[in-house]
């Protein structure tokens, strides 16, 4: 991996696009979205699949990504993926604190955590398990439900998340019409849990 690559002062960049938060808990808060390409999970119903090979995206010095970030009204940013824990995120996150951003992290938690982030969402995928040191910080937990039999799956890290963690269950998008009444059966028995839906999906926005 190149110098610049390692320092996290060159990433990777998929998009990037000021838009509306449209999943989990901050759901339609404004935010600046920086989406990193490279992904070694492969999930079959992933709906960013381009992100995946991190060689189709051009290495971008992390110095522009802020300067675009500072020049947006956006008082929160979103770091996604593919998976962007890949990456170091030392240097992005310690500049954009100096501005007083509020950096939220979207991580499937299978590589070691890198930034200090003020929120970090866990999306666990079953080819990749998160790491425990991801478990014990995450503040959100967030399951994607394609079957019933993901239910128990998202039972075992309901019970490995610290108590506080807030937990939701998200339909996959392609399956939602079959699926989203089981979802909505078992949140109303099990009501620890709240539900999530790709509201930005609903509203036509990135």
């Amino acid at each position: 991996m190149p110098d610049l690559i390692k320092k996290g002062l060159e990433l990777p960049v998929m998009e990037e696009f000021y838009s509306l938060q449209g999943e989990g808990y901050h759901t339609g808060k404004p935010a600046y979205f920086l989406r990193v390409g490279g992904c070694d999970v492969g999930c079959f119903f992933c709906d960013v699949k381009e992100s995946w090979d991190a060689s189709k995206h051009p290495l971008v010095k992390t110095e522009e990504v802020i300067m675009r970030i500072l020049e947006n009204p956006a008082r929160a940013v979103v770091v996604t993926g593919g998976e962007p824990l890949k990456y170091n995120m030392e240097f992005l996150c310690a500049e954009l604190h100096k501005h007083g951003i509020s950096l939220f992290i979207e991580t499937s938690g299978s590589e070691p955590i890198s930034g200090s982030w003020d929120w970090i969402c866990l999306s666990p995928k079953k080819d990749a398990p998160p790491l425990s040191e991801i478990l014990n910080l995450a503040n959100e937990l967030k399951v994607i439900i394609y079957d019933k039999t993901d239910f128990q799956w998202a039972e075992t890290y309901a019970a490995q998340v610290k108590s506080d963690c807030i937990l939701y269950l998200q339909p996959e998008w392609s399956n939602i019409s079959r699926i989203m009444q089981p979802i909505v059966d078992y949140a109303l028995a099990h009501p620890k849990w709240r539900v999530s839906i790709q509201s930005h999906k609903y509203m036509r926005i990135p």
